[in-house]
Formats: structure tokens, C-alpha cells, sequence
């Protein structure tokens, strides 16, 4: 809403937009939403946009300051944001690559909630953790989408 708002008063606005893999119900979906949830960018040239109008905008909360000035950011981090996008504006986080010894969660099945040491892929959309299981190290082979990297 305050996107739309800022946009029909000449304001240029940016919302960075994520997908990535989550657990929905009982099943993993793509989810897609904005990068940094609750907050927008705004181009403004503060030394001759009037910033004013911003804060009494519908859907605007508050304006991140330092004292009396809106908070800047780095020139070129948007275009690096940017740069990170797909056709769709949209930053892919689905294929994160895990490393061997890399720490991963366990978010289904008979090991719900461990945490286990990523050692190999088997190449049949299975993997091996090292799992703590009541003080003894055990190797585990489950289904990958068992696990949230």
C-alpha cells in the first residue's frame, strides 16, 4: 500500500523481493516476499526533494532517520541488490549450496528438529549427516528435502 501511495505522489520506490524454500504445512513451497519486510526504498535527492509529505503517506510508519535527516544509503547498494535479480526483479535463494561440514537442521521425519554435519550427497536426492544422537555420533542417510540448509 504505501509503495503505491509514494508512486502516485512522484516518489521512485524500491522493493527488493526474495524466493526461497519453506516449510508450508506439511510439504516445502517457494515462497516469495520482500527482502527487508517492512521497509522500502525511496529515491530522494535530499537537497531538493521535499521528504515532508513521506511521513503522513497511508501505509508509511515512520521514515529511518538520523536526527532530522532521512537515513542514506551506499550509492551503489541498490545496483548491487539489483544485479543479484532474475527477469522478474526477484533474488532465487533456492539453490544454496552446502558444503561438507557445513551445520544443517532437520525440519521432517524420524529427526525432526536435530541438528546434524552435512558429509555427502548420495546422488539420489538423499543425503548423510553426522547426527549427535544421545552422546554417540551416528551417520544418517535421509531424504534432503528432510532438511533446511
Amino acid at each position: 500500500m504505501a509503495r503505491m501511495q509514494l508512486e502516485r505522489q512522484g516518489y521512485t520506490t524500491y522493493l527488493p523481493m526474495i524466493k526461497y524454500r519453506r516449510k508450508l504445512r506439511a510439504r516445502t513451497g517457494e515462497v516469495v516476499e520482500p527482502m527487508f519486510p517492512r521497509y522500502l526504498f525511496i529515491h530522494l535527492n535530499t537537497s531538493t526533494d521535499n521528504w515532508g509529505p513521506i511521513r503522513s503517506t497511508l501505509g508509511v510508519s515512520k521514515v529511518v532517520s538520523f536526527g532530522m535527516m532521512p537515513a542514506k544509503l551506499p550509492d551503489n547498494l541498490i545496483s548491487i541488490i539489483k544485479q543479484r535479480c532474475d527477469d522478474e526483479g526477484v533474488i532465487q535463494l533456492l539453490e544454496r549450496r552446502v558444503s561438507i561440514g557445513d551445520v544443517v537442521r532437520i525440519e521432517e521425519g524420524p529427526f525432526l528438529g536435530y541438528e546434524g554435519v552435512f558429509i555427502a550427497r548420495t546422488g539420489k536426492e538423499r543425503i548423510v549427516l553426522l547426527l549427535d544422537i544421545v552422546g554417540n555420533p551416528a551417520r544418517v542417510e535421509i531424504p534432503e528435502k528432510y532438511v533446511l540448509f
